[in-house]
């Protein structure tokens, strides 16, 4: 229950210190896994002191222990080990300090570890982190090249010798930090996190040398593959050897077998550059002097042909040709006008002759009764009716006798 204190009425401390130590009292004994960071043995004493810590946060518990409880451990025990501690609660109320009285110490065995670290890549699989969607192209050719690693290791020398040597003007933004025991976790993350924040660095390299699955725990950590997996810059993973595969292998965009591998893939070789670019200058200088080849033989087969060769000889030939076709409509035309001439004589002729005028110019006269019918029949007539009669030459009247 809360206590019920005001200005007038505080509690001393010691009474403060007591309630705690009270309280915590009441916690029974509870299993604890962290790693031994500091261990102290003293010749003679019987009770083992060590301060076992969180590897992903920066807590820190003091845990003393009986000697017989550490010595039957302590072959396979040591700084930087991890361990699963039977422990209760203790306050010491003079100094106002917790501890844990451990009853009994048992190190984290590899397969229980592998196993831990199965559960975890399923479970930040099953996140999409390790997508391959996920992964950031690296630039052909980074300016500013972030390196983690430990301080003066060979990760660093391998990283920095192969990528100047590939590439001599490349720039490096290197960050020391441990990458073995409790405090590379947080090392690194800060790390990766301080390079990601700087505009100018292209790429992150991860780098550290081949050791135990021990020793490669903390590139497994969540927090670290979590932070990797939000970073804007393209980050690769090059830890150990060949056959290690930490979860920051999976997490990042690219992964390298060695650092001297992650220098290879990162930064482009100049000579093998230049070559390149001197066989893309000779590709292209043949490409375009066959099309130029090219042209000029079909320029010269153009020219060679008889119409390039004489152009008015086309000419000269439609010439004469339309000369033909003009004689030969002309003649048609007029073979056309002869024959139409010809028929129309014949034809007046036979028009002259079948004429009326014709007829009466051969004699014939025409008989027309005074309203002007010709007279065909002579029952048309009657005896004394005048007629006219229309010869060649004119008319004249004539009267009907008998």
């Amino acid at each position: 229950m809360a206590l019920k204190t005001t200005p007038e009425a505080p509690l001393p401390v010691g009474e403060v210190s007591r309630l705690i130590g009270g309280w915590i009292d009441r916690l029974g004994p509870v299993w604890v896994e962290g790693q031994i960071t500091q261990l102290s043995r003293r010749p003679g004493a019987g009770v083992v002191f060590l301060t076992l810590r969180d590897p992903s946060y920066d807590i820190s518990v003091s845990v003393t222990c009986y000697r017989q409880v550490f010595d039957a451990v302590a072959d396979v025990v040591g700084e930087g080990a991890r361990v699963l501690v039977l422990a209760k609660p203790e306050w010491y109320a003079p100094r106002g300090q917790l501890s844990l009285r451990a009853a009994e110490i048992r190190p984290v065995g590899v397969g229980e570890l592998l196993a831990r670290l199965e559960r975890l890549k399923s479970s930040l699989a099953a996140e999409g982190l390790f997508a391959a969607e996920r992964k950031k192209p690296l630039p052909f050719l980074p300016q500013l090249i972030g390196l983690v690693c430990g301080r003066a290791s060979a990760a660093e020398r391998d990283v920095l010798e192969n990528a100047r040597h590939r590439w001599p003007a490349v720039r490096f933004e290197v960050r020391n930090v441990p990458v073995q025991g409790v405090y590379a976790v947080p090392g690194v993350v800060q790390a990766v996190k301080e390079l990601d924040a700087i505009e100018d660095v292209d790429v992150i390299i991860v780098a550290r040398g081949g050791g135990s699955v021990e020793d490669l725990l903390p590139f497994s950590d969540e927090e670290l593959v979590r932070t990797v997996a939000q970073c804007r810059t393209p980050v690769v993973s090059a830890i150990g050897h060949e056959p290690d595969s930490p979860l920051l292998d999976l997490v990042a965009d690219l992964r390298a077998s060695t650092p001297t591998d992650a220098a290879k893939k990162v930064v482009p070789d100049v000579g093998e550059e230049l070559e390149r670019v001197r066989m893309l200058r000779d590709r292209a200088r043949r490409c375009a002097r066959a099309l130029v080849e090219r042209e000029e033989r079909g320029l010269a087969h153009a020219l060679a042909r008889p119409a390039m060769e004489d152009p008015h000889r086309m000419l000269d030939e439609r010439a004469d040709h339309v000369a033909a076709l003009l004689g030969r409509s002309r003649r048609t035309l007029g073979h056309l006008l002869d024959r139409a001439d010809s028929e129309l004589t014949h034809t007046r002729a036979r028009v002259v002759a079948l004429s009326p005028a014709a007829t009466l110019q051969r004699g014939y006269a025409v008989l027309q009764r005074a309203d002007g019918h010709v007279v065909r029949d002579p029952g048309e007539v009657s005896e004394g009716e005048a007629l006219r009669a229309r010869v060649a030459d004119g008319e004249f009247t004539v009267k009907v006798d008998g």
